[in-house]
């Protein structure tokens, strides 16, 4: 069976599961997982003046600006890969600016569905609390009963590190900022009917399931 592409919003706090069900749908559905958090790491590590400035706003626990995240996004689904099967976009959009930009910008080729990934705060700051991530390559890790230093990564070797914006009080701030400017969101999307709520507590399987079942309605 030849599996459809698709072209989707995935929204969820930061730490709900997002990025790792993104990666296991993107293989699904044969379409490229556009994550604006790893564009932006990515411009930080190469300290470009992009880089620079988003820098300065993540380190206090902010988001970066409307435009320069609607120009990052507009770039990357204009490659051959996302106009031809679709795309998953990951952290975008996330506020309703940038939900009317997206429209515009893809009104030939219109959203799929758009995800709300429901897991309650309290169990994402824990879980971000003790997330550690490889400065080289990307792999997240979550800290058992020690928090091992050194730490190197499994897969390349590289310094595995507490995120600068993964301290609680940065966490706390973006996660305040997150549910603010989301609300607004949610309730653009729900008017016109493409958003679903899909349950993001259980097993990595059971939260795949629930989303592929949503999706496949939906397509």
């Amino acid at each position: 069976m030849t599996i459809k592409g698709a072209r989707l919003v995935i929204l969820g706090r930061q730490g709900s599961g997002k990025g790792t069900q993104c990666v296991r749908l993107s293989q699904h559905y044969v379409v490229p997982h556009i994550s604006t958090g790893d564009m932006l790491r990515a411009a930080v590590r190469e300290k470009s003046e992009l880089g620079r400035q988003a820098k300065t706003v993540m380190d206090g626990g902010g988001l970066v600006g409307d435009e320069v995240m609607v120009g990052l996004v507009q770039a990357r689904i204009d490659q051959d890969d996302a106009r031809s099967r679709g795309y998953i976009l990951d952290g975008f959009p996330r506020t309703v600016v940038q939900a009317v930009e997206l429209d515009r910008i893809t009104q030939d080729r219109g959203l799929d569905v758009v995800i709300d990934l429901v897991v309650p705060r309290e169990i994402v700051l824990t879980r971000i609390t003790a997330r550690r991530v490889c400065r080289d390559c990307g792999t997240n890790y979550t800290v058992g009963s020690v928090d091992r230093r050194p730490w190197l990564c499994d897969n390349c070797g590289g310094d595995v590190v507490q995120r600068d914006d993964d301290t609680p009080e940065a966490i706390n701030r973006r996660l305040d900022l997150y549910e603010s400017q989301t609300a607004p969101l949610i309730e653009f999307y729900g008017r016109t009917s493409r958003l679903v709520e899909v349950n993001g507590v259980g097993t990595p399987d059971q939260v795949f399931q629930r989303l592929t079942t949503t999706i496949d309605a939906r397509l």
